[in-house]
Protein backbone atom coordinates (compact mmCIF):
# COMPACT_ATOMS: atom_id res chain seq x y z
CA UNK A 1 0.00 0.00 0.00
CA UNK A 2 1.34 3.40 -0.99
CA UNK A 3 1.77 6.21 1.80
CA UNK A 4 2.76 9.99 1.79
CA UNK A 5 5.30 10.74 4.21
CA UNK A 6 2.98 12.02 6.63
CA UNK A 7 0.71 8.76 6.40
CA UNK A 8 4.02 6.92 6.99
CA UNK A 9 5.34 8.39 9.78
CA UNK A 10 1.70 8.30 11.46
CA UNK A 11 1.88 5.10 11.20
CA UNK A 12 5.16 4.36 12.13
CA UNK A 13 4.52 6.27 15.33
CA UNK A 14 7.75 8.87 14.31
CA UNK A 15 7.85 12.43 13.28
CA UNK A 16 7.88 13.29 8.94
CA UNK A 17 11.55 15.12 10.26
CA UNK A 18 12.64 11.95 11.76
CA UNK A 19 11.50 10.19 8.08
CA UNK A 20 13.60 12.80 6.04
CA UNK A 21 16.66 12.74 8.48
CA UNK A 22 16.59 8.96 7.81
CA UNK A 23 16.02 9.24 4.27
CA UNK A 24 18.70 11.79 3.78
CA UNK A 25 21.22 9.18 6.15
CA UNK A 26 20.39 6.11 3.74
CA UNK A 27 18.71 4.33 6.71
CA UNK A 28 15.51 4.32 4.23
CA UNK A 29 15.74 3.82 0.47
CA UNK A 30 14.08 6.64 -1.45
CA UNK A 31 10.61 6.76 -2.27
CA UNK A 32 8.91 6.07 -5.46
CA UNK A 33 8.32 9.67 -7.52
CA UNK A 34 5.56 9.95 -9.69
CA UNK A 35 5.34 13.60 -11.10
CA UNK A 36 6.04 15.77 -7.94
CA UNK A 37 4.76 13.27 -5.45
CA UNK A 38 6.76 10.89 -3.44
CA UNK A 39 5.19 7.60 -2.14
CA UNK A 40 6.41 5.44 0.44
CA UNK A 41 5.11 1.45 0.77
CA UNK A 42 5.16 -1.28 3.26
CA UNK A 43 9.07 -2.04 2.74
CA UNK A 44 9.93 1.67 4.42
CA UNK A 45 7.11 0.98 7.76
CA UNK A 46 8.81 -2.28 8.07
CA UNK A 47 12.46 -0.32 7.88
CA UNK A 48 11.68 1.94 10.21
CA UNK A 49 10.24 -0.71 12.66
CA UNK A 50 13.60 -2.12 12.32
CA UNK A 51 15.50 1.12 12.82
CA UNK A 52 13.59 1.89 15.99
CA UNK A 53 14.27 -2.33 17.32
CA UNK A 54 17.84 -1.47 16.95
CA UNK A 55 18.04 1.70 18.39
CA UNK A 56 16.20 -0.42 21.37
CA UNK A 57 19.05 -2.02 21.51
CA UNK A 58 21.17 0.68 22.03
CA UNK A 59 22.95 0.77 19.07
CA UNK A 60 24.26 4.16 17.19
CA UNK A 61 22.83 5.25 14.19
CA UNK A 62 26.55 4.69 12.40
CA UNK A 63 26.25 1.02 13.04
CA UNK A 64 22.57 0.56 12.37
CA UNK A 65 23.41 1.84 8.68
CA UNK A 66 26.15 -0.52 8.55
CA UNK A 67 23.59 -3.41 9.80
CA UNK A 68 20.78 -2.40 7.12
CA UNK A 69 23.84 -2.25 4.70
CA UNK A 70 24.59 -5.54 4.93
CA UNK A 71 28.33 -4.67 6.10
CA UNK A 72 27.84 -6.09 9.60
CA UNK A 73 25.35 -9.37 9.44
CA UNK A 74 23.83 -11.43 12.76
CA UNK A 75 26.80 -12.96 14.63
CA UNK A 76 27.92 -9.12 14.66
CA UNK A 77 24.73 -7.62 16.28
CA UNK A 78 24.39 -9.47 18.87
CA UNK A 79 28.21 -8.87 19.49
CA UNK A 80 27.74 -5.48 19.66
CA UNK A 81 24.34 -5.67 21.70
CA UNK A 82 26.91 -7.73 24.30
CA UNK A 83 29.17 -4.87 24.46
CA UNK A 84 26.71 -2.42 25.15
CA UNK A 85 25.38 -4.57 27.69
CA UNK A 86 28.16 -5.03 29.77
CA UNK A 87 29.17 -0.99 29.50
CA UNK A 88 25.49 -0.52 30.84
CA UNK A 89 25.91 -3.21 33.29
CA UNK A 90 29.34 -1.62 34.03
CA UNK A 91 28.36 1.92 34.69
CA UNK A 92 25.12 0.87 36.41
CA UNK A 93 27.50 -1.72 38.97
CA UNK A 94 30.10 1.51 39.92
CA UNK A 95 26.88 3.86 40.14
CA UNK A 96 25.43 1.28 43.00
CA UNK A 97 28.83 1.20 44.99
CA UNK A 98 29.14 4.49 44.64
CA UNK A 99 26.48 4.80 46.66
CA UNK A 100 26.51 2.50 49.18
CA UNK A 101 28.23 2.09 52.89
CA UNK A 102 31.90 0.37 51.73
CA UNK A 103 31.16 -3.31 52.08
CA UNK A 104 27.77 -3.78 53.30
CA UNK A 105 26.42 -5.15 50.09
CA UNK A 106 23.50 -2.89 50.32
CA UNK A 107 21.37 -1.98 47.59
CA UNK A 108 18.21 -0.46 46.60
CA UNK A 109 17.04 -2.29 43.81
CA UNK A 110 17.06 0.40 41.36
CA UNK A 111 19.82 -0.07 38.43
CA UNK A 112 18.40 2.60 36.10
CA UNK A 113 20.84 5.55 35.17
CA UNK A 114 20.41 9.12 36.11
CA UNK A 115 22.06 10.59 33.25
CA UNK A 116 24.02 14.09 34.31
CA UNK A 117 24.56 16.93 32.35
CA UNK A 118 28.33 18.52 32.86
CA UNK A 119 26.75 21.16 35.00
CA UNK A 120 25.06 18.33 37.25
CA UNK A 121 28.42 16.58 37.35
CA UNK A 122 30.18 19.41 38.91
CA UNK A 123 27.49 20.03 41.30
CA UNK A 124 27.57 16.39 42.31
CA UNK A 125 31.45 15.99 42.77
CA UNK A 126 32.39 19.30 43.88
CA UNK A 127 34.51 20.36 40.84
CA UNK A 128 34.33 23.48 39.01
CA UNK A 129 32.85 23.48 35.85
CA UNK A 130 35.57 24.91 34.28
CA UNK A 131 37.78 22.16 35.17
CA UNK A 132 35.71 19.84 34.12
CA UNK A 133 35.43 20.93 31.16
CA UNK A 134 39.25 21.42 30.12
CA UNK A 135 39.23 17.26 31.10
CA UNK A 136 36.46 16.80 28.80
CA UNK A 137 38.25 18.45 25.96
CA UNK A 138 41.52 16.55 26.99
CA UNK A 139 39.75 13.36 26.12
CA UNK A 140 39.89 12.30 29.75
CA UNK A 141 36.52 12.13 30.48
CA UNK A 142 34.45 10.35 28.09
CA UNK A 143 30.37 11.19 28.18
CA UNK A 144 27.52 8.96 27.08
CA UNK A 145 25.63 10.34 24.03
CA UNK A 146 22.04 10.13 25.39
CA UNK A 147 19.41 10.91 22.37
CA UNK A 148 21.85 13.04 20.92
CA UNK A 149 23.31 14.88 24.33
CA UNK A 150 26.62 14.80 26.31
CA UNK A 151 25.27 12.85 29.55
CA UNK A 152 27.21 11.53 32.44
CA UNK A 153 26.49 8.84 35.37
CA UNK A 154 27.47 8.09 38.69
CA UNK A 155 30.57 6.31 37.79
CA UNK A 156 31.09 9.20 36.27
CA UNK A 157 30.68 11.48 39.76
CA UNK A 158 32.69 9.03 41.33
CA UNK A 159 35.68 9.19 39.18
CA UNK A 160 35.81 13.09 39.37
CA UNK A 161 35.45 12.80 43.07
CA UNK A 162 38.19 11.01 43.18
CA UNK A 163 40.47 13.15 41.08
CA UNK A 164 39.53 15.92 43.51
CA UNK A 165 41.15 13.73 46.52
CA UNK A 166 44.17 13.89 44.68
CA UNK A 167 44.13 17.82 44.04
CA UNK A 168 43.05 18.12 47.89
CA UNK A 169 46.34 16.55 48.77
CA UNK A 170 48.67 18.90 46.77
CA UNK A 171 49.04 17.07 43.50
CA UNK A 172 49.03 19.84 40.67
CA UNK A 173 46.13 19.67 38.12
CA UNK A 174 48.21 20.30 34.47
CA UNK A 175 50.87 17.05 35.91
CA UNK A 176 48.12 15.34 36.83
CA UNK A 177 46.44 15.62 33.31
CA UNK A 178 49.40 14.71 31.57
CA UNK A 179 49.65 12.09 33.68
CA UNK A 180 46.38 11.15 32.68
CA UNK A 181 46.63 11.98 28.87
CA UNK A 182 50.03 9.14 29.00
CA UNK A 183 47.61 6.94 30.48
CA UNK A 184 44.88 7.35 28.23
CA UNK A 185 47.80 6.81 25.32
CA UNK A 186 48.76 3.55 27.14
CA UNK A 187 45.42 2.23 27.79
CA UNK A 188 44.27 2.79 24.47
CA UNK A 189 46.82 0.90 22.56
CA UNK A 190 46.73 -1.83 24.82
CA UNK A 191 42.86 -2.00 24.34
CA UNK A 192 43.02 -1.77 20.38
CA UNK A 193 45.78 -4.56 20.71
CA UNK A 194 42.86 -6.73 23.00
CA UNK A 195 40.61 -6.19 20.56
CA UNK A 196 42.76 -7.10 17.43
CA UNK A 197 43.79 -10.04 19.48
CA UNK A 198 39.89 -10.82 19.97
CA UNK A 199 39.09 -10.72 16.33
CA UNK A 200 41.52 -12.01 14.99
CA UNK A 201 42.03 -15.29 16.75
CA UNK A 202 38.37 -15.65 17.80
CA UNK A 203 35.54 -13.91 15.63
CA UNK A 204 37.48 -14.78 12.23
CA UNK A 205 38.22 -18.12 13.81
CA UNK A 206 34.26 -18.74 14.38
CA UNK A 207 33.65 -16.96 10.54
CA UNK A 208 36.13 -19.39 8.78
CA UNK A 209 34.36 -22.53 10.43
CA UNK A 210 31.17 -21.99 7.83
CA UNK A 211 28.75 -22.65 11.24
CA UNK A 212 25.34 -20.84 11.30
CA UNK A 213 24.77 -17.28 11.84
CA UNK A 214 22.81 -18.33 14.80
CA UNK A 215 25.32 -20.41 16.28
CA UNK A 216 27.90 -18.08 15.31
CA UNK A 217 26.19 -15.58 17.21
CA UNK A 218 25.99 -17.35 20.07
CA UNK A 219 29.86 -18.94 20.33
CA UNK A 220 30.80 -15.36 19.47
CA UNK A 221 28.85 -13.60 22.15
CA UNK A 222 29.31 -16.04 25.01
CA UNK A 223 33.63 -16.06 24.40
CA UNK A 224 33.39 -12.31 24.66
CA UNK A 225 31.48 -12.66 28.19
CA UNK A 226 33.85 -15.25 29.27
CA UNK A 227 36.97 -12.90 28.00
CA UNK A 228 35.62 -9.60 28.94
CA UNK A 229 36.24 -10.13 32.88
CA UNK A 230 39.05 -12.04 33.13
CA UNK A 231 41.27 -9.46 30.60
CA UNK A 232 39.53 -6.84 33.19
CA UNK A 233 40.65 -9.13 36.02
CA UNK A 234 44.21 -9.63 34.93
CA UNK A 235 45.01 -5.85 33.89
CA UNK A 236 43.46 -4.32 37.14
CA UNK A 237 45.39 -7.05 39.14
CA UNK A 238 48.41 -5.88 37.22
CA UNK A 239 48.44 -2.57 37.33
CA UNK A 240 47.22 -2.27 41.30
CA UNK A 241 50.39 -4.76 41.53
CA UNK A 242 52.71 -3.03 39.26
CA UNK A 243 51.74 0.89 41.29
CA UNK A 244 52.31 -0.73 44.92
CA UNK A 245 55.51 -2.28 43.36
CA UNK A 246 57.14 1.01 42.49
CA UNK A 247 55.68 2.90 45.23
CA UNK A 248 57.66 0.42 47.65
CA UNK A 249 60.79 0.63 45.24
CA UNK A 250 60.29 4.17 45.50
CA UNK A 251 60.31 4.82 49.14
CA UNK A 252 62.85 1.93 50.18
CA UNK A 253 65.79 4.75 47.86
CA UNK A 254 64.29 7.38 49.42
CA UNK A 255 62.20 7.36 52.44
CA UNK A 256 62.98 6.85 56.42
CA UNK A 257 62.52 3.47 58.14
CA UNK A 258 58.85 4.90 59.29
CA UNK A 259 58.20 5.45 55.55
CA UNK A 260 59.79 2.17 54.56
CA UNK A 261 57.78 -0.12 57.46
CA UNK A 262 54.54 1.75 56.73
CA UNK A 263 54.42 0.98 52.64
CA UNK A 264 55.74 -2.64 53.28
CA UNK A 265 52.33 -3.33 55.44
CA UNK A 266 50.25 -0.98 52.82
CA UNK A 267 51.04 -3.63 50.71
CA UNK A 268 50.74 -6.41 52.71
CA UNK A 269 46.95 -5.35 53.34
CA UNK A 270 46.58 -5.33 49.79
CA UNK A 271 45.76 -8.32 47.89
Amino acid sequence: MPYRVEELAARAATSVDTVRYYQARTLLPPPTRIGRLAWYGDEHLERLAQIRRLQGRGFALAVIQRLLAGELDHADEELIAAVASQAEASETREGRDSREPHGSGATDGDDRHEWLTIAELAERSGIPRVVLDAVVREGLLVPHRVSGEDRYSQADVTAAAAGLRLLQHGLPLPELLELARLHTVAMRETAERAVDLFDRYVRQTLRSEGVSEDVAAERLVSAFEEILPATLTIVSHHFRRTLLSVAQEHIERVGTDGERQLVVAAAERTP
